[in-house]
């Protein structure tokens, strides 16, 4: 288990403080994060590079009309209990619809995300088999404890230039952990789970839990941020996934790692 991590309040800044799905207050002074993240295990690296991965995905089939991107109440319907998508399924680089009514399925859906993560920090919609513009993580990890907050058709505003390495793992990549380089802040606008509009910044893990999930809202996974050299070292781990989605389905992986030459990616965050 990675060692708690204590960073000051101001990593999430007063103005996201009327908008949070909370269920209990936080230390006025201190934020611990003392779980391993069950969407993205981060442990601090003494390394840096110089190189700043920033990313967005690029719309993979052209531009759609707004109201083309927008979740119906058939985009919003699921299942109880939720589960897990793991890497190759195409749901994970599927395109993600905007959430424009705010009503007690997406209530319900929320509670159950945050179900999901009981022993972790943060998830997005894509990962329990819906392609809508969601996420929700709680710093503390803890269900019933913390902040659990809600981020609706989140747009990164800013990034700091900073960058920091960090080890993450992700739900979608059971028992897979390697190095990712992000920005060390980010000022973002969202939805809550009320439907009204706010901004806040990140820094240090919140940052870093928000960036991981906000690349799946754009159909990134996190090894596509990787270099070669860090991306080398579990190749066998994601050939091993590829093969276990073939096994389930009896399809052929819809990719393969082993032909990965560096996924491209678009430089910087969109707020489009």
């Amino acid at each position: 288990m990675a060692s708690a991590t204590w960073l000051h309040s101001s990593c999430l800044s007063n103005s996201l403080l009327p908008t949070l799905y909370r269920k209990t207050t936080l230390h006025p002074t201190l934020l611990r994060f003392n779980r391993i993240s069950s969407a993205a295990r981060f442990f601090s690296s003494p390394n840096q590079t110089n190189s700043s991965v920033l990313v967005q995905a690029k719309r993979r089939d052209g531009f759609l009309s707004k109201e083309d991107q927008v979740a119906t109440p058939a985009d919003l319907h699921f299942e109880s209990p939720l589960s897990i998508v793991e890497y190759p399924d195409p749901i994970l680089r599927a395109r993600n619809k905007r959430i424009d009514t705010f009503d007690d399925n997406l209530k319900k859906l929320v509670d159950e995300m945050f179900d999901v993560i009981t022993d972790g920090i943060g998830l997005s919609a894509p990962q329990v088999g819906m392609n809508v513009e969601l996420m929700v993580f709680n710093p503390v990890g803890e269900r019933g404890e913390g902040e659990e907050i809600v981020l609706i058709n989140p747009r990164v505003n800013k990034y700091s230039k900073k960058t920091v390495l960090f080890n993450e793992g992700c739900l979608s990549f059971p028992g897979i952990y390697a190095d990712v380089q992000r920005p060390e802040s980010v000022k973002i606008d969202a939805k809550d789970i009320n439907g009204a509009k706010f901004s806040v910044s990140l820094s240090d893990l919140p940052a870093r839990v928000f960036q991981h999930e906000f690349d799946h809202l754009q159909g990134v996974l996190f090894f596509d941020r990787m270099t070669e050299e860090v991306l080398e070292s579990i190749r066998v781990q994601l050939q091993a996934l590829e093969k276990k989605y073939e096994d389930k389905t009896g399809l052929p992986s819809p990719e393969r790692v082993k032909a990965r030459n560096s996924r491209k990616v678009a430089v910087g965050f969109g707020k489009s």
